[in-house]
C-alpha cells in the first residue's frame, strides 16, 4: 500500500470536524492551496497582474524553500507533470439515481496527480484519559453497553439529544415516537433504562421525577418520601403540618426528610463540561421527493472547497532562480493536488454508500422502525463495488439528517433471520414484531413462545423458539407464565 493511499483512507474516516480542523491545517501551510471562502473574500482586493506579489506570501514561500533543506524532493525535476492541472472526468452527481430527476452536490473540485502528507498522530492515553468528558459522551459510553438492540440505541441516542443543560428530558416521547414510527410503549421502555444511568436523576421529565429517580437509587423511595415528593408545592410554602399528616410522619422524621431531600442533586447533568459538547452536524441530507423518491446531498456545510492557486503557483514559478526553490514549488504543488483530488474521491464515496444504505432501507424511511431490512457491510460494499473495509470506514462517524431524525450511517447495518420465502428480515423487526404481540394480548390469551413462533411463521418469518425466547428476554418481557400472573393480580 503505497503512502499516499494510506493518508486517502486516513481522510476517508475523519469526521467532518476533524477534516475541517485538517483542511485548515493544509490552508495556513500550503501557499498554493485556497478556499472558495477565501476566494470570495479577497476578490475585492486582488491585486492587478502587472503588479508585484505580496512580499510577505513570496517571502514566505522562500522561507519555506529554505526550510526544506536537502530533503528529497517529489519529482525530482523542474517540469510539472502534463496532467497535473487536468480535471477529474466523473461527476459524482451522474453516478447514483434513485428516481427521477435526481441530483446531488458535488464534491469540492478536483484535479489529478497525488501528494504526499504527514497526518498528525493520534492523542496518546495519557492525552485522552486527561480529556474532560462531556455528559453526551458519558451517556453514549452506558449507552452502548446497556443496549445491545441498534433499534432501542437509536431511540436512546433521540433521547440523549433531547436533554437539556440541567439532564431534563425536553420533548414529548409521543413526537420522537412518531418521527421513528415505532409505539411510544418502546420509547418509554427505553427511557426507563435511561433513567438508571449516571449521574442519577438523569433523563428525568420534571423535578419530582428526578429526585423519586435518586431517592430509588439510594433505596429511599418509601410511601413517606413518596408523598414528600408528590407534595413540593407543600414544602416550598412550608405547610409542614399538612405535609406530616400527607406523610404520616411526626416532626422529626420529617426534618430528617427534608434533610435528605436537600442533599439531591436538582440539576444532576450540571456537573459535566457543557462547552466542551460539540453540535451534530451531519454529512449528508436526504430529502423526500414529491414523487416518493429521495434526494441524497452532501452538506455544504461540512463539504470543504478546496482550490488549487494556479495564478499564484504560475507567478512564482516565473521567479524561481534555484533546483530547490523549483523542487519545493512542485512538491507544494503535488500535495495541493492531492488534497483536492482526495476530497473530492472522499465526498464521492461517502454519497456512494450512502445512496445505496438508503435504498436498502427506504422501508424505515417511510413507514418507520418496523420495516427496517438487514444489512451488512458486504452487502453495500458488493453492490457499490468498494472494498468491505472501506465501507467500514465511511459509515463509521458519518452522520445522514433525514425526516426521521440524523443517524450515524453505521446503524443501519443489522443481522438477518431468515424468512419462509426468498426475503430475509432484521433482527431488530422480528424484536419489534414479538414486542408488537405481546403488547396486544388479552388477559384471556397469554401468547406463549411457541405461539409466537406460530404467528410468526405464518407471517413469513422462519425463527426458532429459543430464539424468540432469547429476544423475549432481550426486551425485558417476562414469561407467559408470568405474565399470566401479572395480569390476573392487575385484574382483581
Amino acid at each position: 500500500m503505497t503512502p499516499q493511499l494510506q493518508q486517502a483512507i486516513k481522510l476517508l474516516q475523519l469526521s467532518n470536524i476533524e477534516l475541517s480542523e485538517f483542511v485548515e491545517a493544509e490552508l495556513e501551510t500550503n501557499p498554493l492551496l485556497d478556499s472558495e471562502e477565501r476566494r470570495a473574500s479577497e476578490a475585492e482586493d486582488a491585486l492587478p497582474e502587472d503588479r508585484a506579489l505580496p512580499e510577505d506570501r513570496e517571502a514566505a514561500l522562500a522561507e519555506d524553500a529554505a526550510l526544506a533543506g536537502d530533503s528529497a524532493s517529489l519529482t525530482g525535476s523542474d517540469q510539472i507533470p502534463e496532467d497535473a492541472n487536468a480535471p477529474l472526468d466523473t461527476d459524482p452527481g451522474d453516478l447514483y439515481d434513485l428516481g427521477p430527476g435526481d441530483g446531488y452536490l458535488n464534491a469540492a473540485p478536483g484535479g489529478s496527480g497525488s501528494g504526499a502528507h504527514d497526518f498528525e498522530e493520534l492523542p496518546s492515553l495519557e492525552q485522552r484519559l486527561g480529556e474532560t468528558v462531556t455528559l453526551r459522551q458519558h451517556l453514549l459510553d452506558q449507552l452502548a453497553v446497556e443496549l445491545s438492540d441498534p433499534v432501542d440505541r437509536l431511540i436512546g441516542i433521540h433521547l440523549i439529544d433531547m436533554l437539556d443543560e440541567a439532564g431534563y428530558l425536553a420533548g414529548a416521547l409521543e413526537e420522537l415516537a412518531g418521527l421513528l414510527g415505532c409505539p411510544e410503549a418502546r420509547v418509554e421502555a427505553v427511557l426507563s433504562t435511561l433513567q438508571g444511568f449516571d449521574p442519577a436523576g438523569i433523563f428525568a421529565r420534571n423535578l419530582q421525577e428526578c429526585l423519586a429517580i435518586q431517592l430509588a437509587e439510594r433505596n429511599r423511595f418509601d410511601p413517606a418520601m413518596k408523598a414528600l415528593i408528590d407534595n413540593l408545592d407543600l414544602l416550598a410554602r412550608h405547610e409542614l403540618p399538612r405535609l406530616m399528616k400527607l406523610c404520616g410522619v411526626d416532626a422529626e422524621d420529617m426534618a430528617e426528610m427534608i434533610a435528605e431531600i436537600r442533599r439531591l442533586d436538582p440539576k444532576p447533568a450540571q456537573a459535566f463540561d457543557h462547552e466542551a459538547a460539540e453540535t451534530l452536524v451531519p454529512d449528508i441530507l436526504l430529502l423526500a421527493k414529491p414523487d416518493g423518491s429521495w434526494r441524497i446531498e452532501l452538506n455544504p456545510e461540512t463539504l470543504p472547497r478546496v482550490l488549487v492557486n494556479r495564478s499564484y503557483h504560475a507567478q512564482v514559478q516565473a521567479r524561481t532562480r534555484t533546483r530547490r526553490e523549483r523542487e519545493y514549488l512542485a512538491e507544494r504543488l503535488q500535495q495541493a493536488n492531492w488534497l483536492v483530488k482526495a476530497l473530492h474521491q472522499r465526498a464521492t464515496t461517502i454519497l456512494k454508500v450512502a445512496t445505496e444504505i438508503v435504498r436498502q432501507q427506504s422501508g424505515f424511511f417511510k413507514y418507520g422502525v418496523e420495516h427496517l431490512r438487514p444489512l451488512t457491510l458486504r452487502d453495500i460494499a458488493e453492490r457499490v463495488e468498494l472494498h468491505e473495509s472501506t465501507v467500514s470506514r465511511v459509515t463509521s462517524n458519518k452522520y445522514m439528517a433525514t425526516p426521521r431524525g440524523t443517524f450515524e450511517l453505521k446503524y443501519f447495518f443489522t443481522a438477518a433471520i431468515a424468512g419462509l420465502g426468498q426475503e430475509n428480515h432484521s433482527a431488530e423487526a422480528v424484536r419489534h414484531r414479538i414486542r408488537v404481540l405481546i403488547d396486544q394480548e388479552s388477559p384471556d390469551q397469554i401468547l406463549s413462545d411457541d405461539t409466537v413462533v406460530t404467528i410468526l411463521q405464518r407471517e413469513g418469518i422462519d425463527i426458532a423458539r429459543r430464539t424468540v425466547a432469547k429476544y423475549r428476554e432481550a426486551l425485558r418481557i417476562p414469561s407467559s407464565v408470568q405474565r399470566r400472573r401479572e395480569k390476573r393480580v392487575l385484574g382483581k
